[in-house]
């Protein structure tokens, strides 16, 4: 499937912003059934310096600077992108129990590696409720760890409510999952700590989801803004697979993927820090249209 992607984020400041670093992770990955065709990326007032990097995920960064006053900031994302995604023999996953032993006995170092997502991070904590709720719905039925994780993506859909504006950007594992409401972020991090404490590695995923569903089909939840969601890695062979909480279904073709980490503070869209007084206010925009 082949998308034109627009993202559009803006700040607005009460007072001028001076000495001011961000960091984007803005731009749309390649690789696993992800093709990248074009890209262009606007920032406005033009900063002092622009960097393109990668971080230690493998995540695309504009690190950009400004070092005379502001009063507001937009950041335009415009992309042409391919996603063709073979579905995942879950069936054939090896067991619960295998994955978490392939995952300890892993040495890879890079940012891959499943070693860097078995254990807590910035906005994962371990929860014995939710470690319990996991382990319960992994021994509902003997079955392959793919098969067992998509169980869990499907259970989350149904037991927690699709509430925006219920939560905020720092809603904790606990909250969430005691409130059982809140959007793709919260799902993902409840998601992932609850992976985690049993034994499989999984990371968060920051994305997009397209805004037109497929004649016939409902439409997906969190196809109104940057989307989150979670892969869980399922042994050597297989490696990471993606699964939507929010949605209870297997990332697809519907899903593009922009950034992954161990949470969402290594996959957010803008980072930085400056120096200004008062509130802010932001924006977020987003289109995801199918080019047929």
């Amino acid at each position: 499937m082949k998308y034109a992607i627009r993202l559009k984020i803006t700040y607005d400041y009460p007072s001028a912003v001076s000495d001011a670093r961000h960091l984007l992770r803005v731009r749309p990955r390649e690789g696993a059934g992800q093709t990248l065709r074009k890209i262009a990326v606007a920032i406005t007032p033009r900063p002092g310096e622009h960097a393109r990097e990668r971080d230690f995920f493998g995540n695309a960064v504009d690190a950009i600077a400004f070092f005379t006053p502001q009063t507001e900031l937009t950041v335009l994302m415009e992309a042409t992108v391919t996603v063709e995604r073979v579905p995942p023999p879950l069936a054939v996953t090896p067991g619960l129990v295998d994955v978490a032993e392939d995952a300890l006995a892993a040495r890879d170092a890079d940012g891959a590696s499943p070693l860097h997502h078995l254990g807590p991070s910035r906005r994962i904590e371990t929860l014995p409720a939710l470690t319990a709720y996991v382990e319960q719905t992994f021994q509902a039925a003997a079955r392959p760890a793919g098969e067992a994780v998509l169980a869990l993506t499907k259970r989350i859909r149904e037991d927690f409510a699709y509430l925006p504006g219920s939560t905020s950007v720092g809603t904790s594992v606990t909250e969430a999952f005691t409130e059982r409401r809140g959007v793709c972020q919260d799902f993902s991090h409840v998601m992932i700590a609850g992976l985690r404490a049993n034994g499989i590695p999984a990371r968060y995923v920051s994305g997009f989801l397209r805004t037109e569903p497929p004649e016939g089909q409902p439409r997906l939840e969190g196809a109104d803004a940057m989307h989150a969601w979670v892969e869980a890695w399922l042994g050597n062979d297989i490696g990471w697979v993606g699964f939507d909480p929010t949605n209870g279904i297997l990332a697809g073709d519907d899903h593009i993927v922009v950034a992954v980490g161990r949470d969402y503070s290594d996959a957010l869209p803008i980072a930085g820090a400056f120096v200004t007084a008062g509130p802010q206010a932001t924006d977020h925009f987003v289109d995801v249209v199918p080019i047929p």
